[in-house]
């Protein structure tokens, strides 16, 4: 379970990993339910609490979807997590490595022109306002928007692809690979596979 959704930077979520002792990074808890065959695995930070013959993690660090962690570790104190309740437990410290990280992507992502900006900017609070008072008119904005995102995106989309690989494409857009593939193949089903 992604914990942190990223602002733009599509396919980053962000999440509390942990390492055991000796510095490894554990497999995924399974715990048997007892009602079916089947036994979830989870791999949420306050599953790794030693009880039940679980691995005990001593440290936390920040994950992200895209693979990369967080080098600063913090000390997991066990005494000061609340089993029923473990988000009441300080993890800013990943979150704030994590943040950083993500901020890096978007910084590396191609800049959107100013202009385009603060339309995009006023566009957005005006749906935000007109969808609570008059959703029938900010329905026929999102469909013009839509014709715009028809019209534009296919072709952008093999222009891109024919010019860059999918790696560059994906860090000009501040995306994951895979996140990069999903949006294309929206943007252009027939030509994009």
């Amino acid at each position: 379970m992604w914990e942190w959704q990223p602002d733009g930077a599509e396919g980053h979520e962000g999440k509390v990993g942990v390492l055991l002792e000796d510095g490894t990074v554990p497999g995924p808890v399974y715990i048997d339910l007892g009602s079916s065959g089947h036994v979830p695995s989870f791999t949420d930070w306050w599953y790794y609490d030693g009880a039940n013959r679980r691995p005990l993690a001593d440290r936390m660090r920040a994950a992200c979807a895209c693979g990369w962690f967080g080098e600063s570790t913090y000390p997991i104190d066990w005494k000061r997590v609340r089993p029923r309740d473990p988000f009441q437990y300080d993890t800013s410290g990943p979150e704030e490595d994590w943040e950083k990280h993500t901020r890096e992507i978007n910084a590396a992502a191609v800049p959107v022109p100013e202009d385009i900006a603060r339309l995009i900017s006023q566009i957005h609070e005006r749906l935000d306002r007109m969808t609570n008072t008059d959703p029938l008119t900010a329905l026929r904005i999102v469909g013009e928007l839509d014709v715009l995102v028809e019209i534009n995106a296919s072709y952008a989309t093999r222009l891109a692809t024919r010019n860059h690989t999918d790696e560059e494409t994906a860090v000009a857009l501040g995306a994951t690979e895979q996140a990069l593939t999903t949006r294309l193949r929206r943007y252009d089903p027939r030509g994009y596979y």
